[in-house]
């Protein structure tokens, strides 16, 4: 199993509770075409291939152009993606668990390279409010369409 760049100097995780079903939040998550729809912080998304291990897709978020890979897939529960973006190295772990009537959906991802270590507290900032804004926007979305 990947994980995050344990040793980076940024590292956000966090979670939430969405009152859908697991396959309406997997769903949404991983129609990576869709996100601009639903998440109002990402500004375009494109897959080329069906999704998978080794596929990757261009998104643009926040002023930036970003092509991840799918580094893991594990259908229904776990994505990881990262990549390159101006000098930053990213490494994004998504997990969603089924509790009860609700989905558990944890989010962990690391950034490390010379920009982060120049300015550390400003872009873990700025990835926590990115990060709390996607799942908000990804609850948001689940809960009114289960």
């Amino acid at each position: 199993m990947l994980t995050i760049d344990t040793t980076a100097p940024v590292i956000v995780r966090l979670s939430s509770e969405i009152d859908a079903p697991l396959e309406t939040v997997w769903s949404l998550h991983t129609r990576i075409d869709d996100w601009p729809v639903w998440n109002t912080g990402i500004d375009q998304a494109r897959l080329e291939a069906p999704l998978a291990e080794g596929t990757s897709f261009t998104w643009r978020t926040h002023g930036l152009d970003i092509t991840s890979t799918v580094h893991e897939l594990v259908p229904g529960a776990r994505i990881v993606w990262g990549g390159p973006v101006n000098g930053i190295e990213g490494v994004h772990v998504w997990t969603f668990e089924q509790n009860g009537d609700r989905v558990l959906v944890h989010t962990e991802e690391s950034w490390s390279g010379a920009p982060v270590e120049a300015a550390a507290d400003q872009l873990r900032d700025a990835l926590r409010n990115s990060l709390e804004d996607w799942l908000t926007c990804l609850k948001n979305r689940a809960e009114k369409h289960s």
